[in-house]
């Protein structure tokens, strides 16, 4: 979303609708948690439409259909658009207007126009075609942002087809196809392309902090996949690869399963234990109304997800003073991750609601399918709620269902309470709440939140997205293959003079080049160094047409590293799969 590594250290602060506020006046609050949903459902919308350009309330001079992340422009500055915020709010937005809010058209159609536009910016990730589209954020006016960021994000471009698919489909239906055919579809062709291509590279995680394989980025690729070779057929259109490339996604998916909860991000050696709410968040994107309880695409219903969700929240039962005291089976303030360090780690508004999204949506499940079952692995989620639980299949009429459902939803409205609790009397939500005393904390009126809250409360009601088509795209190949890496051939060539037991790597922001780790750079070699040319080389394989900053660095014998002086160095790897191309530098 928002932030990276770079920005942690910035100093706490609390903000809430431009207004700096000490420890929070909570609101009075009301009966019950029916009129804080009724009350807060309508701020939560304007919420959102104040943040979208051009006549959004806060969003004054922005260009149509951009939506900011929030209008903080200091400690911290969202002032930006964020493809995977932008992507998750009109996904919402969509939902709402399939519902029946035909007022939200033209700021649909206006979003498609932004995002057509924003997928042709060339900018620090690459161009149109040589990786652009997995860049994070831009410019408010709709230019490139290229200062320092973790970069490339893979989710934004499945998540902003999945929006859009929905909305062609929708035109189909209401006989728009021309429409679905000749603007939305070029929009969606060009992100599920990146999609086929990227998606078994690795790539920052939603946190934007953690370079490695994320779930849910797959997860939000496995669905646009499959919603996207569907809806090409529809239109006859050809989405290459993406019927093939979804099942070995959904193999792929399966590495994160731990046997008791979803490890959020591998390949990478982040130091931490992988109980995330971004599980919690792929569980609820990826919800199908019409699917079983699936254990493979980790359904809010299935077991591994109940396990998750149990995982996930119990993390943060001891690491918040708010939680303090709280009983197991009782709700609890959610973060990010219980690792947390950003704005020295706290609750999270969407996080939380999050949490509950994924109950009301099990529920709808359950109720649809008309019984729940128990098993080894969510028996300690259900015996949290209702402690004589047992393993078992139960009939959606009996008294058993009954109970249990009825303290699932108890469970759920909790988290709901939660959020009641600690949103100031103005119904303004930001990015965080405090995890000592509750006050509002980082951006004011986070655009994220708002849409979380819409979401979490119309599956609260029963309303729900359409289905993607996960109940015929849910069983994972035998063995996962992958698709075959589209690699360039780089010959590094720097000219650096060193003394004896010195050596040269290049370093950079792929992983092939070890993503800014000196311990991870790769070495070059001296085998051609004369005294009169300097020269260290190296042939390193890198995704073909991809744009990437790097550098080159000097180990000394007893392991001190130096780096060349700033700035960063860039290529664009040749195209073609095999392909080869020469650099040649200077050590600076």
């Amino acid at each position: 979303m928002l932030f990276t590594s770079l920005i942690r250290a910035l100093p706490a602060a609390s903000f809430i609708l431009g207004a700096q506020a000490g420890p929070v006046e909570h609101q009075k609050r009301q009966a019950s948690v029916d009129a804080f949903v009724k009350t807060q459902a309508e701020i939560s919308i304007k919420g959102v439409l104040a943040n979208i350009g051009t006549d959004g309330s806060k969003a004054k001079g922005v260009p149509a259909g951009i939506v900011l992340a929030s209008p903080s422009r200091s400690e911290p500055d969202y002032y930006y658009t964020w493809t995977r915020d932008a992507a998750l709010t009109y996904k919402a937005l969509i939902e709402r207007f399939v519902e029946g809010d035909k007022s939200l058209r033209q700021k649909i159609d206006d979003y498609v126009s932004a995002q057509a536009y924003l997928q042709g910016v060339s900018n620090p990730s690459g161009g149109p075609d040589t990786g652009g589209l997995g860049e994070p954020k831009f410019n408010v006016d709709r230019t490139a942002f290229t200062g320092s960021w973790g970069r490339p994000q893979r989710d934004g471009p499945p998540l902003r087809a999945t929006a859009l698919t929905i909305y062609a489909n929708w035109l189909i239906a209401h006989d728009s196809t021309a429409q679905a055919a000749n603007t939305v579809w070029p929009v969606i062709a060009k992100d599920l392309a990146y999609t086929v291509r990227y998606w078994n590279q690795t790539g920052f995680d939603l946190w934007e902090e953690i370079n490695g394989s994320s779930f849910f980025t797959l997860s939000a690729t496995h669905r646009a996949l499959v919603e996207g070779a569907a809806l090409a057929a529809k239109l006859g259109k050809t989405c290459d690869s993406c019927a093939a490339a979804a099942p070995q996604v959904l193999c792929f998916v399966q590495s994160f399963w731990t046997g008791s909860y979803i490890d959020s991000n591998i390949n990478v050696n982040d130091g931490r234990t992988g109980k995330d709410v971004n599980s919690i968040l792929s569980s609820i994107h990826t919800f199908d109304p019409k699917s079983q309880c699936t254990d493979a695409t980790f359904q809010p219903c299935s077991s591994r997800a109940l396990a998750n969700h149990k995982a996930v929240t119990d993390s943060f039962r001891s690491v918040y003073t708010i939680n303090r005291g709280i009983a197991q089976g009782r709700a609890v303030a959610v973060g990010r991750y219980s690792e947390d360090v950003y704005y020295n780690g706290n609750p999270w508004y969407l996080a939380t609601l999050a949490a509950a999204e994924q109950l009301y949506s099990a529920l709808y499940q359950w109720n649809r399918t008309g019984s729940l079952t128990i098993d080894a692995v969510s028996l300690a989620f259900f015996k949290d709620i209702v402690p004589s639980a047992a393993t078992g299949t139960f009939a959606k009429g009996s008294d058993t269902y009954k109970t249990i459902t009825t303290a699932v939803r108890a469970y759920a409205d909790d988290y709901i309470k939660v959020v009641q609790k600690y949103t100031p009397s103005n119904g303004g939500l930001a990015e965080q709440f405090d995890r000592n005393n509750g006050s509002p904390l980082s951006a004011v009126d986070l655009t994220w939140s708002y849409a979380a809250f819409l979401t979490a409360t119309e599956r609260r009601a029963g309303i729900v997205s359409p289905t993607w088509g996960e109940s015929s795209n849910n069983v994972p190949p035998k063995t996962c293959t992958g698709t075959p890496a589209c690699n360039s051939r780089i010959t590094f060539n720097v000219r650096a003079t060193t003394v004896f037991g010195e050596s040269i790597s290049v370093v950079g922001q792929l992983t092939a080049i070890g993503n800014w780790s000196p311990a991870d750079a790769k070495a070059l070699s001296a085998s051609k160094y004369t005294s009169s040319d300097p020269l260290w080389s190296g042939e390193i394989d890198l995704p073909a047409s991809t744009a990437f900053d790097y550098k080159y660095i000097r180990k000394s014998s007893t392991g001190v590293v130096t780096w060349e002086s700033d700035p960063n160095r860039r290529f664009t790897s040749s195209s073609g799969c095999g392909s080869t191309a020469v650099v040649n530098d200077t050590w600076r």
